[in-house]
């Protein structure tokens, strides 16, 4: 996607197609990765256990909320003595677990630095992220 508009969070995201969903954009990415390291034990797998759609909620663009719609793979752990026996493939723009980018995350906090969390809600829900203050009282307890 050269000299676009969208510059993808990750080197192994491609992208696929993009959409305009109630004044939300959805960006429609896929992994480009053929194998991934068990988070658990390190053992590197290639074989697939499953897909899965991930949605990572990310900074505006141009004025719109907008997330990633991510075709997420499972894959088996190769290592027999791991406690796990599969795994997701993982990212390093957003937290294991979580519904939002690492950058989305820090704005949130910022904007919650200044304000109490009632207005930071209010102010981010109109223009950034649908948040509530209470998911914004846990990120400034967990501080992230």
């Amino acid at each position: 996607m050269k000299n676009s508009i969208i510059t993808l969070p990750d080197e192994h995201l491609r992208y696929v197609t993009h959409e305009s969903v109630g004044g939300r954009i959805v960006i429609h990415v896929e992994s480009t990765r053929t194998e991934a390291a068990c988070p658990y034990c390190g053992t590197v797998s290639n074989k697939v256990h499953s897909l899965y759609d991930r949605t990572i909620h990310d900074l505006p663009i141009q004025g719109q909320k907008t997330c990633l719609r991510m075709r997420n793979r499972k894959y088996f752990c190769a290592n027999k003595e791991c406690e796990h026996t599969t795994f997701a493939e993982q990212f390093s723009f957003y937290e294991p677990k979580t519904l939002r980018t690492k950058r989305l995350q820090e704005e949130i906090l910022r904007v919650s630095l200044t304000q109490s969390s009632i207005s930071a809600s209010k102010y981010l829900r109109s223009s950034v992220v649908d948040i509530g203050k209470s998911a914004i009282c846990e990120m400034l307890k967990k501080g992230r």
